[in-house]
Order: structure tokens, then C-alpha cells, then sequence
């Protein structure tokens, strides 16, 4: 199952990928996200490990194991899951007229135990339209944070 959404941030890419790598406060703006904590050694770069404990309709249901696979600051960022949820997600960055265009695209797969692949597919296709809502909410969610807490002055660029 494939989904992508974007979304047009009023910020720099550096500035915008300093918010979107500060795991532990991604649940203030991706509200099926009820925490994130990095699990690794490492904060940044390719093998940071982090679990998610993430919310279905609004009731948290299981924790996520996810691992960077890309790392290439600010422009792009891969992230593999691993449990329920299998395959992985894509955050690019570009630079555009008035800020940053946030691409988010999502190649998933849901196994569900016990009851087989066609059921995993058909459930995956039926919580495709749910996704990609939620990949939206989240994303106006960020531009709202990315607003909010206005220019970052800092290091992490």
C-alpha cells in the first residue's frame, strides 16, 4: 500500500528537519503517535532505533519498533517499521518559494497473525483512506508547531 501527502512548511529545510528528528516531541504534532523514545546508542544517522507507541482511533494499541535506513540531512530521511506494520516511510524536504515542501510517502504492509496474507492486504486497503488522513492531520498538525514555535536559531541544521 502506498501513500503520500505533502504540505508546505514556512521554514528553512534545516530548520524543518531540526523539528522533524527531535523524536521524543514528534507525538506534539503526530497525534497517532502517543510517544517516541530512541532506543539506540545513537540520536542521529542511519540505525537510530526507536519505538512508538501509537494510538488506533484515538486508544494506544501497540509500540512500533522503527530504524533509520537514510539519513541525509536536511533532504531525506527513510524509516523502517518492523511489527505489525512492515515496510517503510519516506520524509523528503526541498526547498521551494515561501520555505520547505514536506514529502511524506508511506510503503506499507499490515500483518495480521493468524489470519494470512490476503486478509493483511484487504485490511491494509481498507486503512489506506484512514492513513492518509492521519499522514495529513499530522502534517497540518507540524505546520502549525513549525509556526508556533517560530524561527530555530540553533545548531542543529
Amino acid at each position: 500500500m502506498h501513500v503520500e501527502r505533502e504540505i508546505l512548511l514556512p521554514t528553512t529545510p534545516g530548520e524543518a528537519w531540526g523539528v522533524l528528528v527531535d523524536w521524543e516531541r514528534q507525538a506534539d504534532w503526530m497525534l497517532d503517535a502517543d510517544r517516541v523514545d530512541v532506543v539506540s546508542d545513537h540520536r542521529e544517522g542511519v540505525g537510530v532505533r526507536l519505538a512508538v507507541k501509537t494510538r488506533l482511533f484515538g486508544i494506544p494499541a501497540f509500540t512500533e519498533p522503527m530504524e533509520v535506513t537514510v539519513w541525509e540531512p536536511p533532504w531525506r530521511l527513510q524509516i523502517a517499521h518492523g511489527s505489525v506494520v512492515e515496510g517503510g516511510g519516506v520524509w523528503e524536504l526541498d526547498e521551494v518559494d515561501g520555505g520547505t515542501r514536506f514529502r511524506w510517502s508511506e510503503d506499507i504492509a499490515l500483518r495480521v497473525p493468524l489470519v494470512g496474507e490476503l486478509v493483511g492486504e484487504l485490511a491494509a486497503r481498507a486503512y489506506r483512506p484512514v492513513m492518509g488522513m492521519l499522514m495529513a492531520r499530522a502534517q497540518r498538525s507540524l505546520r502549525a508547531h513549525v509556526i508556533a514555535i517560530g524561527p530555530v536559531r540553533s545548531s542543529r541544521r
